[in-house]
């Protein structure tokens, strides 16, 4: 990885575990980081009586219609969503041909849209099983069967229900030429760099768990408009704990300058996971965690006053992006 700068970010920094560190590091993996409706009770006809421009309201958690010269890419800038985040949220829907008028999801920060599903959704006035359904390109009955001790005839607006996807559910289409950025707080006046190119990976790395319970993807992986290229970041919740996102072996668990408190895992297949950016690890070096092992304590930025997580996946020390491993 080439090197990149985490700015105004204060995390305090422990002593290296010397003797663990010293024969695995070598010019690889560190030296290379380091520089590198719902109403009360509404039947299955009720519909929401009218959707909300986003000119006149906060645009989260919102159902908003097209405008003039929207794109993907401008509503995620607005709504300060991932532009990945906003596409999950409204499968089938082709980012190059938006139609004035057309309705889209503004998710919140407690849905989830893992690929392939269930999706965590929350409730809005108006919503119905049938009508979830048809958004997601799913069944109301598949939703139903994923949410046995939810009444179809008493949803809540805020209740959280779980859309399972069928196996032809649509997937959304590519943003093309968007004028989204990469991160949701990133200026879109800087042009994207290109991604890297996929690796191929070993079969122990598929559908990983994510590295956090609550997440939105603030940085993806890849080159910035200089060519520098970047790790994955997360933004959380206060308290969060970074979790094993498969088993391994806990190869470093100390402070490192830039990055704060840094755990690093050797799994199968010559791969390792690095979680930074912490305050405080949890493990130990020599450790052996499972997936889902708490590993350390994600820690505040000063700049940005977020809960972010670093988070980088390599193999014998090369860089690979995360979303090929992550489901």
């Amino acid at each position: 990885m080439d090197q990149f700068t985490l700015a105004g970010k204060r995390c305090p920094v422990g002593q290296p575990n010397r003797s663990r560190l010293a024969g695995w590091l070598g010019a690889c993996l560190l030296i290379s980081l380091l520089t590198g409706c719902a109403g009360s009770s509404p039947s299955s006809s009720q519909r929401a009586n009218a959707i909300p421009t986003h000119s006149a309201i906060q645009l989260n958690g919102n159902w908003v219609e097209v405008q003039r010269g929207d794109t993907l890419g401008k509503l995620a800038n607005r709504a300060n969503v991932p532009l990945e985040r906003l596409e999950r949220f409204n499968p089938g829907v082709n980012a190059r041909r938006l139609a004035v008028g057309q309705r889209l999801l503004i998710p919140t920060q407690q849905e989830r849209a893992p690929s392939g599903g269930p999706y965590r959704y929350q409730i809005r006035a108006g919503d119905t099983y049938s009508s979830v359904a048809r958004h997601f390109g799913t069944t109301s009955g598949r939703i139903q069967s994923a949410n046995p001790g939810t009444s179809p005839t008493a949803l809540r607006v805020g209740q959280i229900v779980s859309v399972p996807l069928s196996s032809s559910a649509p997937r959304s289409a590519s943003s093309g030429g968007s004028s989204s950025p990469s991160s949701s707080t990133a200026s879109n006046s800087r042009p994207a760099a290109p991604a890297p190119t996929p690796t191929s990976l070993p079969a122990s790395a598929r559908r990983w768990p994510w590295p956090l319970e609550d997440y939105r993807i603030v940085r993806r992986f890849g080159a910035d408009s200089r060519g520098t290229l970047q790790p994955m970041l997360l933004a959380t919740q206060a308290g969060a704990r970074a979790l094993a996102v498969a088993p391994g072996e806990v190869r470093f668990a100390s402070g490192m300058r830039q990055l704060g408190e840094v755990v690093i895992v050797h799994h199968a297949d010559n791969l390792q996971t690095v979680y930074a950016m912490c305050t405080r690890p949890l493990v130990s070096v020599g450790q052996q965690v499972k997936t889902g092992d708490e590993l350390c304590e994600v820690g505040q930025s000063s700049a940005s006053q977020r809960y972010d997580l670093l988070f980088d996946l390599r193999q014998g020390g090369k860089p690979i992006d995360p979303r090929q491993a992550l489901r």
